[in-house]
This record gives C-alpha cells, structure tokens and sequence, in this order.
C-alpha cells in the first residue's frame, strides 16, 4: 500500500519552513497548507528570483506569517522561534547553486553552515517537543563518479564550495545531536534529509536547466545547452518533499539512530542525461537547442547516484513518477500558467493528483 502523509498528525501542528520563499519551500509550504498545518515562514526579503512565491503569496498569506530576515541574524532568527514554538521545522535557506558558491565561498560558508548552528541553537527556545528536519544535499558525498549509489552512511566530501559547506552542515548536525540533543531524552529529535536535481513548476533559478530551456521555449530562442552527456537524477519537487514529512512524522514518536539520515532519489531509470531531459522537454512544448562547449572553468560532476533502500525500508516512501511522468508535470505546471492559469491553483492541482493518480 502506497504511503501519504497522515492527516491527523499535521492537522493545526504548528510547523516553522526556513527559506519559505524559495522553489522547494514555496512547494513545501504549500504542501503544509493544504495537510491543515499552521505555517510561519522564514526567509531573506523577497525579490524577482522568488518568482513561484510571489505568484502563490497571495493565495496563502492569510494562512502563512512571513518573517523576512538573514538565518545568520541570530536575535530575529531566536525570537521568531522563541514566539512561534514550533512543532516541526523544515530547515530549506541556503545558498543553494553550486555557480555562486565558487563566486561567494565565504558567503556560501557562512550561510550554509553557521545559518543551520543558528537555528539548532534555537531549539533551546522552544519548550515544547520539535523535530528539526534539515535539508541538505545528494552532494553531500565524495563522489567517485561511478554507478554506484551513495548510501546514507557513505564518506562525506565535497569538490566545489557549495557541496563541501553542506557535507560539513552533516557534521554539525551530527555533532550538535551528540552533544546537546542526547542529554534532553528524547524532547529535540534532528535528522537531515538529501536529495538533488529537483524539478517541478516555479524554478527560475540561475544556471538550472529545465528554468534555462522554458526561458528560451517562452522567448521562441535556441536554448545554449552544455554538458549534454551529463547525467543527474531527476525527480519532481513533490517526491522528497512526501518523504520529508515521513521522517518528521516517524522520528516524532521514534529517537533510533536510524531515522537520523535519508537519501531520496528517483528509480534508477531515472538517471538521464541532459540530452535526454530535454529532448522529453521539447516533445511536450517544442523548442531548439543548441549543444555548446562548456565554457565553464568551475569543475562539474558527470554523474551522481543514490540509493534510496533505507527510505523504502524504513519509511515506506518510494518514487511514484517516472521520468515520463516527471517531465511531463514539470513542463505542463510552466505552459498552464503561462498560458494564464492561477499558479497557486496549478500547485494545489499538481498535489492533489500526486496523492490520488500518482499512487
């Protein structure tokens, strides 16, 4: 039997999303929403590049409270908490583009790690119990370039800034649980959850492929497409976002070791190249590309898997779309609200068959 959140168990929890505004967590918030829980957000001020939020803000903000502030400011991140007290938090802000990290290491150091020590210190704030789920990365690991699948308990590493600066949050996560939440028996449960190449309606991030292709299918333009052989294992937005909510509600009432830790990833069919990606794109809103040579001086890794066992196991989550499937919801989500369709309409559309056609 196929596995959805349980209602009961989110109904009016009261629920804190860092980085509220962003692709995954305007998802995520959305997701909440739409399971009964009470939301407050965090994020840094809104600009052009939250552009699924400012869509879906005014559909959602009689029903979310939006603070806007750095996770680096300490005093407003500890006051937010400490007036909130949370039940659950979603840990999503960070400086999430492998491209900028190189251009901003500090900045991606700083944000990455000490924004996640800033908010685990908070958790003295709240006096009832809170699980704190934060997302890292399938960069997490030292990637050897092979088929094999990373497991949740293989060496960490990172090449360019932004992988290594998550692969240290995993330490401090660990560190931090050893060191302070162990003593409390149980009151504060934290565990961290991985996943990578995440696509879905309302990613206009910079340097990502499917927002650079609907871009240039939108502007009638040959699209520049590099990497072509690149391969990444894609897996719509709603897929880790499900199995987030399985490790809060399991680590909740459950403090084994365990839980501490999940991969999520499609089936290894999955596993396409860039080619593949968007060919399947242009054969539902065509389009042109243009193969070029990389001009990127930064290193890229050009292939990365995970296995997904000790989800399935112990969480009963598994992928429910194919690649098919994937792109299809993807591109679909961007063509209707292009096209004029109420954004926030198409994401609680997107979810709702998630949970009763996707099965």
């Amino acid at each position: 039997m196929v596995r959805s959140p349980k209602l009961e168990f989110w109904h009016n929890r009261r629920v804190f999303v860092t980085g509220h505004t962003g692709f995954k967590g305007s998802w995520m918030t959305s997701l909440l929403l739409n399971l009964g829980a009470k939301v407050r957000g965090f994020s840094l001020p809104i600009d052009d590049s939250n552009f699924l939020f400012n869509k879906i803000k005014k559909s959602i903000e009689e029903n979310v409270e939006s603070i806007y502030g750095d996770i680096l400011n300490k005093k407003l991140l500890s006051k937010t908490v400490k007036e909130f007290q949370p039940e659950i938090i979603f840990h999503f802000a960070a400086q999430p583009i492998v491209g900028l990290s190189y251009l901003h290491p500090l900045k991606t150091w700083e944000t990455n790690v000490f924004g996640t020590l800033n908010l685990m210190d908070c958790l003295s704030e709240i006096k009832n119990q809170c699980t704190l789920i934060v997302i890292t990365t399938d960069k997490v690991y030292e990637n050897k370039e092979s088929f094999y699948g990373y497991r949740e308990n293989d060496q960490l590493g990172g090449y360019d800034p932004y992988s290594a600066s998550k692969a240290a949050t995993e330490i401090a996560i660990s560190s931090w649980r050893a060191s302070f939440l162990n003593r409390n028996k149980g009151k504060f449960k934290l565990a961290s959850v991985r996943a990578g190449n995440v696509i879905g309606g309302g990613d206009w991030a910079v340097n990502r492929i499917v927002p650079d292709v609907i871009k240039g299918i939108i502007s009638a333009e040959k699209i520049k497409i590099r990497n072509f052989e690149f391969t990444r294992p894609w897996q719509h937005v709603l897929e880790p976002l499900n199995g987030y909510l399985f490790v809060a509600e399991e680590i909740s009432s459950n403090n084994s070791e365990d839980l501490y830790s999940f991969n999520f990833g499609p089936n290894i069919s999955s596993n396409k190249s860039v080619k593949d990606l968007v060919n399947k794109i242009f054969s539902i809103w065509p389009g042109e590309s243009i193969n070029v040579q990389s001009s990127n001086k930064f290193h890229e890794t050009k292939l990365l898997n995970l296995n997904i066992e000790k989800s399935f196991k112990l969480l009963g989550w598994y992928p429910r779309l194919d690649f098919d499937k994937t792109v299809r919801k993807t591109v679909n989500w961007y063509r209707d609200v292009h096209q004029g369709a109420d954004a926030f309409e198409k994401v609680l559309e997107d979810i709702r068959n998630y949970e009763i056609n996707d099965k």
